[in-house]
């Protein structure tokens, strides 16, 4: 009787070791295969992106066609785009729902929307393209090799892990991003191994086969850890989280009062445009176009203006409002590593180090990716600040409330026992849910 059980034992262990090898087999095939699609289209990307940046920048004239390079994208998404026009919100709503398809289309119509923008001068950035294209990519994948729904929202979440760590080079933050970015407090596990193969070989046919290079910058010397220090960094981390706040919410409102104005999505953006070629001439400076490339490595090395981060902020917003194409990510880098920088004499930091916080936490509030962020930091600063990294990512995560440039972004976990939000609500409910509670609120206390 004893030998039929440690037969029957022994066959299990082996079942069930078969079964998970069976399955790492498998999503490391299918990982791969999104990995190498998503690092193609993002090494394409890249060096598309740096050519027509420097094209811009060698005919500045290209300026004035803004607005007919906007108007042109506009009507093709209106033509041809379907559902595309949704971009990173409709990789989410799928992963969350699936009920609708994302189409193929979608990544070649938001790559060129995006190199049209940059060619032109929009503010915008290069994560949201990546995202589209990756997840398009992806569920073209899971189409051709008919995998379940379940492996189908698997595949999407490699989309967006793949697509982000090969754009930025970082892998390990593009793994988590994938898996945190769905909802708020909650992280998808069952996706981890997939997100990380994706990632990781995404970052390396961009990199190593393709041999694009990635910009790293260079944080400099860390301050001790004390008490005074700790402190000073959190205050600046409520300012990062309260300007992710400025950047969501005013992007967001741009888009609805754009919206209100000119139905017509082509008349929106060319007028969107012309408004940036006027605030180009009223300030007199070109610095806030394009990625904000310049900005970052000016806030790592001689300085920027103290209000560079509001002139980047307020252009980023006008650009995505209008309906240009492109990510947010970039110049959320540029808004926190300008804000960090600026900061730094008054609380008497060393300027690099505060930009490089900043650099991660404004991104982190508007993102509400905490863990993906610090390993962001790590891996483009090295892990020196660690300490300071993680406590950035925390406070400004906390202090972005819930808020943030992903609205099918959902509530997971709320981040405070006194702000009650059902699991499941979207960001882009949150306000209405709010209000409501607060009418039902003066109600309830007269019982």
């Amino acid at each position: 009787m004893n030998t039929v059980r440690q037969k029957w034992a022994r066959w299990a262990e082996q079942r069930a070791f078969a079964a998970l090898a069976g399955t790492l087999l498998k999503w490391v095939v299918l990982g791969s295969g999104v990995g190498i699609l998503s690092g193609t289209a993002s090494a394409f990307f890249l060096k598309s992106l740096d050519y027509v940046t420097d094209v811009r920048i060698a005919n500045p004239w290209l300026l004035f066609l803004l607005p007919l390079g906007g108007a042109l994208v506009s009507f093709l998404y209106m033509k041809v785009g379907k559902n595309s026009g949704k971009g990173n919100n409709l990789i989410l709503e799928q992963i969350s729902s699936g009920g609708e398809t994302i189409p193929l289309r979608m990544a070649p119509l938001v790559l060129f929307g995006t190199l049209v923008t940059h060619l032109f001068g929009g503010s915008a950035g290069r994560e949201g393209t990546a995202v589209q294209m990756g997840g398009s990519l992806a569920e073209w994948f899971g189409r051709l090799l008919r995998v379940r729904p379940a492996d189908r929202k698997i595949l999407l979440i490699c989309g967006i892990s793949g697509g982000f760590g090969s754009i930025f080079g970082t892998p390990l933050a593009g793994t988590v991003f994938g898996l945190e970015v769905l909802a708020i407090g909650l992280i998808r596990h069952e996706a981890l191994i997939p997100a990380f193969v994706a990632a990781f070989t995404g970052n390396l046919v961009t990199s190593s086969f393709w041999g694009v290079s990635h910009i790293h910058y260079h944080i400099g010397a860390v301050p001790a850890l004390t008490w005074i220090v700790v402190l000073k960094v959190v205050f600046a981390s409520v300012l990062f989280g309260l300007t992710s706040i400025l950047f969501s919410e005013l992007t967001h409102a741009l888009k609805k009062g754009y919206s209100k104005l000119f139905k017509n999505p082509v008349l929106k953006s060319a007028v969107g445009g012309a408004v940036i070629i006027g605030l180009v001439y009223l300030l007199g400076t070109r610095d806030y176009l394009g990625l904000g490339i310049p900005l970052i490595q000016d806030s790592f090395a001689e300085g920027v203006s103290p209000f560079a981060f509001l002139g980047k902020l307020v252009f980023t917003s006008l650009t995505l409002g209008a309906g240009f194409q492109g990510g947010e990510v970039t110049p959320l880098f540029a808004i926190g590593a300008t804000l960090g920088n600026a900061l730094a004499g008054a609380l008497h930091l060393y300027a690099p180090f505060l930009a490089g916080l900043g650099f991660i936490a404004v991104f982190c509030g508007a993102t509400n990716t905490p863990i993906a962020c610090f390993l962001m930091g790590v891996e483009l600063f090295g892990s020196d600040a660690a300490v300071y990294m993680f406590m950035a990512c925390l406070v400004s995560y906390l202090f972005s409330g819930h808020t943030g440039i992903y609205t099918s972004q959902q509530i997971g976990i709320s981040k405070s026992e006194h702000l009650p939000i059902p699991e499941g609500t979207t960001l882009s409910a949150v306000k209405s849910l709010v209000k409501k509670q607060d009418k039902a609120a003066p109600a309830a206390e007269k019982r």
